[in-house]
Formats: structure tokens, C-alpha cells, sequence
């Protein structure tokens, strides 16, 4: 059978955690499913074994593959690549760290099936959450982030990283010359604030609910750094959406966002 599907895992040294990705998410596909979904790990050159493990997957019969970058880096980037070279037309990107849970992937294919051009995993819906062991300057920093985001999209959590979308978007912006920031902290608002996706709320966007997990191997990749590159990031985005002119709406509303924030941590802790 054709591949229709395809899931893209953007990956930078977790070795660790390809082996039981791969085995729960061909798992979650069943039978059907497996037959037409291949399987991408796009690696920044870990040179931890990664290429070896996926390969000996292969092996097994999985349809799985990787893509080594020697010359680029980051995020982003890594997830446009590997939806540019993706044989699907219904694309889904996860982290390998499994936070992200395979078994939920199925449920994401199914809402682009069902005519959303785009669908995100939520973290902000009823009945699930963040791990309860996640920390608590994590939580801070993705409700702040979250929160400075809404003014440019309705999606309930673009800070996901787990989300798919329909390929012929990604394929229309490429014709019209839309330029996406493949350095941004987060592909996802991006996407949704750059793709030519339909006016139409109920059409464009899809939500998926999923209780996030903590990673159990390899290393987290938040740093200062991503940090800095998030708010340049909206920045961006801002002047793309509102205008250069509207940019002090920007910078106010990061300073309200700040001190709600900043609040909030302080409830938390007394």
C-alpha cells in the first residue's frame, strides 16, 4: 500500500528513546495503519549510535529511516526537513523524548482525515494535564509563552510540539513564497500564523487532548538561548500579523503577560 502518513521526530542524541517510539507507535497504528505510515527521525549529527539503532529497526521491518544534518541545526528546521521529504500527505511531528504519547498519534491522523487542515496536541483541555512531577519553572515559562501567543492564533496550546497538518499547506505557502522562520522556538505557531490554511475556524483548526509526560531519557534542550530565540520569534510574528506600527502592543502586552506570570509563581510557591 501507498504511504499517506507520515510522522517526523525531530532528534538530537536520544538514543535511548528511538527503540520504544518506534515499537509503540507502529503498535498504536495497527495493522492498517502501519501499512501506510513511515516513520523519519530527522538527527543534528548526535553521533550517539542513533543512525545504528534506526537502522537495525529497519532490519525488523519497520518502516522507519533517518535523516543525518551535518551542517544544520535546530529544531525547527529539522521539522520542515522532514516534512519536505515526507512521501504522506497527512504529516505529524512529535518529540522523541516521549512526552509526546505515541498512542495518540492515530487520533491526530484522523482529524486531518476528517478535513482539518491542521491539528495540535492540547495540554489545555479538560480531563488532562502536565505530569505532576514536570517543574515548576517549566510550567511558569509555557503558560507564559502560551499566553503571549493568543493573540495570534485560536489554537489552545501553540506551544505544542506535537501537531500535524495537512501537506498541501506547507506545499501552497512554498508556491506563494511564504517565508517561515526555520530558527523559531516553536514550529507550530509558526505554522498556523504563516500557512494559507482555510478562514474557516472549524475547518482550519483541529485539538487533540493528551496528559504530557516527563522524559525518562536524554537530556531536556531548553536553555536561555531557545528562550531569547522565542521572543524574537513573536516578535516577528507580531509585525507579520499586526504591522511594524503595532509593535508597542507587542512589547505591553509581554510586560502585563510578565507580571500575570510572575503572580501566578508567586501563588504557587506561598
Amino acid at each position: 500500500m501507498a504511504i499517506t502518513q507520515t510522522v517526523v521526530v525531530p532528534a538530537y542524541k536520544e538514543k535511548l528513546n528511538i527503540k520504544p517510539l518506534t515499537q509503540r507507535l507502529f503498535a498504536a497504528l495497527g495493522n492498517e495503519g502501519t501499512e501506510t505510515t513511515e516513520l523519519i527521525f530527522v538527527d543534528d549529527n548526535s553521533q550517539d549510535g542513533s543512525v545504528e539503532e534506526v537502522d537495525e529497526l529497519a532490519k525488523q521491518g519497520y518502516n522507519v529511516r533517518i535523516i543525518v544534518r551535518t551542517t544544520e541545526r535546530g529544531l525547527s528546521s529539522a521539522v520542515l526537513r522532514g516534512f519536505n521529504e515526507a512521501k504522506g500527505q497527512y504529516v505529524i511531528c512529535m518529540d522523541a523524548d516521549l512526552q509526546h504519547p505515541p498512542e495518540s498519534v492515530p487520533l491526530l491522523f484522523d482529524s486531518l482525515k476528517d478535513d482539518h487542515a491542521f491539528v495540535i496536541g492540547t495540554r489545555y483541555a479538560p480531563g488532562v494535564g502536565i505530569d505532576k512531577d514536570w517543574p515548576l519553572y517549566r510550567r511558569v515559562i509555557s503558560s507564559t509563552a502560551r499566553w503571549m501567543a493568543r493573540p495570534l492564533t485560536i489554537a489552545s496550546d501553540p506551544m505544542s510540539g506535537f501537531f500535524g497538518l495537512q501537506k498541501k499547506y506547507l506545499d501552497e505557502a512554498s508556491d506563494k513564497k511564504v517565508d517561515i522562520n526555520q530558527q523559531g522556538f516553536k514550529i507550530a505557531l509558526e505554522l498556523l500564523a504563516k500557512l494559507p490554511l482555510p478562514e474557516d475556524n472549524k475547518k482550519k483548526l483541529g485539538e487533540i487532548p493528551f496528559s504530557f509526560g516527563v522524559r525518562t531519557e536524554g537530556e531536556s534542550k531548553l536553555s536561555g538561548k531557545v528562550i531569547i530565540q522565542y521572543i524574537e520569534q513573536l516578535k516577528e510574528l507580531y509585525v507579520y500579523k499586526f504591522g511594524a506600527e503595532n509593535l508597542i502592543l507587542f512589547f505591553l502586552f509581554a510586560v502585563i503577560l510578565a507580571l500575570y506570570c510572575l503572580y501566578q509563581l508567586y501563588s504557587l510557591c506561598f
